[in-house]
């Protein structure tokens, strides 16, 4: 941290951010003017070797169930504080803290809980204090895919897939919170039964700083396929079907603005932060990264190209799918909502692609972009690496058709780069469609956006401009951000729009404007694309 810089404007008062990643928790503090100043991480495998986790998990023997060890994230945080201390951050200046949890992952806390997070006792360390208040210690995190069972039953008592997506925003998904609690009751109903509360990773990680057990906000717990998208209350329906004495486990949740408690002494005492720290309501890592990345309009949509490639965005009005895509409560305007699709074959695929079709070089594969024409000549692939989210698809594989529709075995090197390159975007824009995703302008982050052939395709695809930019930690950023607001809202006595918050801060540096002849092209091509998409992939089926 640049400590002179931190520490120029006195009077300021200061914002922490932190985000509990599958790999890492993050620190990002920010000043009243929301410019960062300083950035901190732990890092679970390299940090915190004793825990034994593979990027930052326990893979399981059966192959579908995947773990974390939820005091390993309470290790963090006490080696997170330490390393802020040790390097000078102001912390008797943060005034509110918020925080970002990977989603679907739940913390399992036992009747010991409540009274050691109120006891913290500011000579001994958080690990040691609440090592005993898990009635499991293991969490099921977003990567397991254990619940196919409690899925297919949850779909057959609440009246099928579109059904459940109508009311919870999401059909029922392995990975999804309330899937793993039925799991959980049915398979060791003495675990659930000598289970006080479960919370969220987001919720649970503001629980050990109020020292008591937070509620779910409704952004987060929209990831549950629990909870009523129109009501912000829990579906007794969902809850019925999953296990008993549910909603009292739960909790009534909460606007994602909230004050849930004040920060507990343990952290004034042992770190020195300010008296009248605020915990602002934690959220999952995507709804923070819609408030990172500054995404307040509907039209706003972020592209983000990573392992996974992932489009979100605003929403006035919910248009959930059964077959595919999220809707969740807006994290940032409680009478709103987003909009989610994830695709799982992002970078990987892109990466194979060029390996197989441009000799590793990603300099060639730009090439190849540029010397082939929008619409491919009417070449359409579909590349599957691995099993897909968005569109279903159990069986991974490569399925290529010519213009002509007829099954193809392979393309030209350069066809197959930019095959694979407009199959991703065809089919962001195809889905997104569906859920209420409609963009007037775009932020893109993740590696391949430094790819300029590649963003220009995303352009042209999708027909409207596109800006780039450097955000590190989006998430953690976001939560800082929801710090500064929720701050503001509880100083004022009311709900303050975001965006009087962060004022007009956001929408990228580069800006690359979309081709219209390009776009033509693409616009005739989706109807054939989505025809052609449906008979290409193996439907998931339970």
């Amino acid at each position: 941290m640049d400590n002179e810089r931190a520490r120029g404007g006195a009077g300021d008062r200061l914002f922490l951010g932190l985000d509990l990643s599958t790999q890492s928790l993050q620190g990002i503090l920010i000043d009243e003017s929301l410019t960062v100043l300083g950035d901190c991480s732990i890092h679970f495998d390299t940090d915190l070797p004793a825990f034994g986790t593979t990027g930052g998990v326990h893979r399981h023997e059966d192959g579908v169930t995947v773990t974390s060890p939820a005091p390993m994230w309470v290790a963090a945080l006490d080696l997170l504080l330490e390393r802020m201390k040790a390097e000078r951050w102001p912390l008797e200046r943060i005034v509110a803290v918020s925080g970002s949890g990977q989603q679907h992952g739940s913390v399992w806390l036992n009747a010991a809980a409540e009274s050691a997070l109120a006891g913290l006792d500011a000579e001994r360390t958080l690990g040691e204090q609440l090592a005993g208040i898990f009635s499991r210690a293991d969490s099921p995190i977003w990567m397991d895919t254990s619940t196919a069972r409690q899925c297919a039953a949850r779909e057959a008592a609440l009246g099928g897939p579109q059904a459940v997506a109508d009311v919870t925003g999401s059909r029922a998904y392995e990975r999804f919170t309330g899937n793993q609690i039925a799991r959980v009751a049915q398979e060791q109903p003495d675990v659930y039964g000598a289970t006080e509360r479960i919370a969220l990773v987001s919720s649970f990680g503001a629980s050990v700083l109020a020292g008591a057990v937070a509620p779910i906000d409704w952004s987060d717990g929209s990831g549950m396929n629990l909870l009523d998208l129109r009501t912000r209350t829990w579906w007794t329906a969902a809850l019925d079907c999953t296990a008993s004495d549910l909603a009292r486990r739960l909790g009534e949740p909460v606007a994602p603005h909230t004050v849930v408690g004040r920060l507990h002494r343990y952290y004034r005492q042992r770190y020195g932060f300010a008296g009248d720290c605020a915990v602002i309501a934690f959220s999952g890592d995507n709804p923070n990264s819609l408030a990172g990345l500054l995404l307040r309009d509907v039209g706003d949509l972020a592209v983000s190209l990573g392992t996974s490639d992932t489009v979100f965005g605003s929403l006035t009005e919910p248009r959930p799918s059964g077959e595919e895509g999220h809707i969740f409560v807006n994290p940032v305007d409680p009478t709103a909502y987003m909009a989610m699709i994830v695709r799982q074959n992002g970078s990987l695929t892109r990466e194979a692609v060029r390996d197989a079709s441009a000799a590793g070089s990603w300099e060639r594969f730009e090439e190849h972009l540029r010397a082939t024409p929008p619409g491919n000549g009417g070449r359409l692939g579909f590349y599957y690496r691995a099993p897909e989210i968005t569109p279903p698809v159990r069986t991974p594989g490569i399925r290529r058709f010519d213009a002509q529709d007829a099954p193809v075995e392979s393309f030209a090197p350069a066809a197959d780069v930019r095959a694979v390159v407009e199959n991703q975007f065809l089919t962001m824009r195809v889905h997104g469609t569906r859920v209420g995703l409609a963009p007037r302008r775009i932020f893109v982050t993740g590696g391949a956006s430094r790819n300029r052939a590649v963003v220009q395709v995303l352009a042209d695809v999708f027909g409207v401009p596109v800006s780039s930019g450097e955000v590190t930690g989006s998430a953690a950023l976001g939560a800082a951000y929801r710090a500064a607001h929720g701050r503001q809202c509880a100083d004022a006595g009311r709900f303050v729009a975001f965006k009087d918050t962060v004022g007009s801060r956001g929408g990228g540096t580069v800006t690359v404007e979309p081709d219209p002849a390009a776009t033509a092209a693409y616009n005739r091509l989706l109807d054939r694309f989505a025809a052609l998409e449906a008979r290409a992939v193996f439907r998931a089926s339970r």
